[in-house]
């Protein structure tokens, strides 16, 4: 963390779970400055509060800045004497961007394309763009925008030579805002049955903290133009629902509701051809970027490389947890606990 020392840090999408979890890591830390960037005024001053109340001591820390990433204006006035970013804002909610894509191009594709060119002409060191597994293989329109948004980043980073810029690929995020196991929790508590769309689905699983260790991995060992992604478990729906019920309410039933606009039966963190290129890093992978230009016929003599041995990295050839490893690490997990505890 000395890296951060001293340093400015701003964090678009700031309100949200990502935004909170960094927040909770770095304030206590030597960071100088911590900037929320984001365009919910109600979001900023609930969290303005909530840390003056939790952590007053270094509350100060944290700058609040509205804006909006599709304007680069607003991007811009955040920007000044900002070390590092780590870009968070996007539209992630799978049915929303299928009924409104362009709303999602405007935010994901637009918005990292305003965030980088402004980062760049500020003299920023370092970007993070945070991405997700739909992005592999994308069959909806949040994971087409995410794909596109991967490729601004990569693209910028071949002429960027002051500005590091890197993505970072993961999977669900546990407990996240807008996620399905809050949402089963309020219907168990509501004595409802809780709903979920295709048992055998495969998601790839992994908690808030360890989304911020991704991102500080890509911070600390990424290259400019990498996209790098953690050796993350997964699990079936079914055995993540058993899981929640075995700790909230054995006796709430399942009810299955069919798959939703766009949802895959199972995720992608490294598609066949990214991991021709992957590089494995002990808990991570990080696929490099083609530096190659336009001029394919100087390439064409070179031949092969030999290939990484592994294949498509998905959901299903990972490690797969059964209910009682899902149940561990559940408990882990402090929004777990803290609903554990309210009874």
């Amino acid at each position: 963390m000395s890296y951060f020392n001293g340093k400015t840090l701003l964090i678009t999408g700031g309100t949200g779970s990502f935004g909170n979890a960094v927040l909770n890591r770095f304030l206590k830390t030597d960071v100088g400055e911590i900037r929320i960037f984001s365009r919910d005024e109600k979001k900023q001053d609930d969290m303005r509060h909530e840390f003056q109340a939790k952590m007053p001591e270094v509350a100060g820390k944290i700058k609040f800045f509205i804006g909006d990433v599709r304007d680069i204006s607003s991007v811009t006035n955040a920007m000044h004497g900002v070390d590092y970013i780590f870009h968070a804002a996007a539209l992630k909610q799978v049915p929303s961007c299928e009924f409104f894509p362009m709303e999602a191009v405007r935010t994901n594709v637009i918005g990292t394309d305003n965030l980088l060119t402004a980062g760049i002409n500020e003299g920023v060191k370092s970007i993070i763009c945070l991405s997700t597994d739909k992005a592999a293989y994308p069959v909806n329109a949040m994971g087409i925008t995410k794909a596109l948004e991967e490729r601004v980043a990569v693209a910028k980073a071949r002429t960027s030579d002051k500005t590091k810029i890197c993505c970072t690929r993961y999977g669900n995020v546990m407990c996240s805002r807008g996620s399905v196991i809050p949402l089963w929790i309020d219907q168990i508590r509501a004595g409802n049955p809780i709903t979920l769309t295709e048992p055998s689905m495969t998601r790839f699983i992994m908690s808030l903290d360890e989304a911020v260790d991704l991102v500080l991995f890509a911070f600390e060992h990424g290259v400019n133009g990498d996209i790098l992604v953690q050796k993350a478990p997964a699990c079936t729906i079914e055995t993540l629902a058993k899981a929640v019920i075995e700790l909230f309410d054995p006796k709430a039933e399942i009810k299955v509701i069919g798959i939703r606009h766009g949802e895959k039966l199972y995720e992608t963190l490294l598609t066949n051809e990214e991991c021709a290129e992957a590089i494995d890093m002990g808990d991570f992978y990080r696929v490099p970027c083609d530096k190659r230009d336009l001029n394919y016929d100087r390439y064409f003599s070179k031949g092969d490389k030999l290939r990484n041995t592994l294949a498509e990295f998905n959901s299903n050839n990972t490690e797969l947890l059964n209910v009682e490893a899902v149940k561990e690490k559940l408990l882990s997990l402090q929004y777990i606990q803290d609903e554990l505890a309210r009874g």
